[in-house]
């Protein structure tokens, strides 16, 4: 039985995180992709425990007093976090544990279990980001013009990932993806 772990998945919007997590998890039997617990009320078409776990302010107040996430943050008034209990138990079990968060969130984990893979996500050059970002054709210039500021924050803390991926070449970047989950697995 392969060993399970926790990769801990970052970079900057529009690198291709989502891309290639979806990819890792149709090659990797064993992966398992953590799900957020917030405090935003769902959207339209969203189920309980499948996009997130959807709790009151009270309810996020116990898990963050029982210390009950792995890392947790504020966005646009809503908090979002990382159930410990959820990651643990399929770590246990075995699996390769995916958590795809921000670079703030990956050191919270890192922290709680210094054991955590850190895997950072790049683009071949911030242009080729922008031109990601423009090419989606869902945000604004003000929308584009911060995540590039967030972007440059995120790439100055690349080096201090266990592993950077570029992704430049989508086959490429699946590879190294994958070989990197199967060979921590392995060990």
């Amino acid at each position: 039985m392969r060993r399970g772990n926790l990769f801990v998945i970052s970079g900057p919007s529009g690198a291709g995180k989502g891309t290639l997590v979806a990819r890792l998890l149709r090659e990797v039997p064993d992966c398992w992709v953590s799900v957020s617990a917030t405090t935003r009320s769902p959207r339209e078409g969203e189920q309980e425990a499948v996009q997130y776990f959807f709790k009151s302010d009270e309810e996020f107040d116990a898990l963050v007093k029982e210390d009950g996430l792995l890392e947790w943050a504020t966005y646009a008034d809503h908090r979002y976090g990382t159930p410990k209990s959820a990651v643990l138990g399929h770590i246990a079990q075995g699996e390769q544990v995916v958590l795809e968060i921000d670079v703030q969130g990956a050191f919270q984990v890192k922290d709680k279990l210094p054991e955590a893979h850190l895997v950072f996500i790049e683009p071949p050059s911030l242009i080729v980001l922008e031109e990601r970002l423009r090419g989606r054709g869902t945000e604004t210039d003000e929308v584009i013009a911060s995540r590039m500021e967030a972007a440059q924050a995120e790439l100055a803390r690349k080096m201090e990932y266990d592993i950077r991926i570029v992704n430049d070449d989508l086959e490429t970047a699946t590879r190294q993806l994958v070989d990197y989950v199967n060979e921590k697995a392995e060990e």
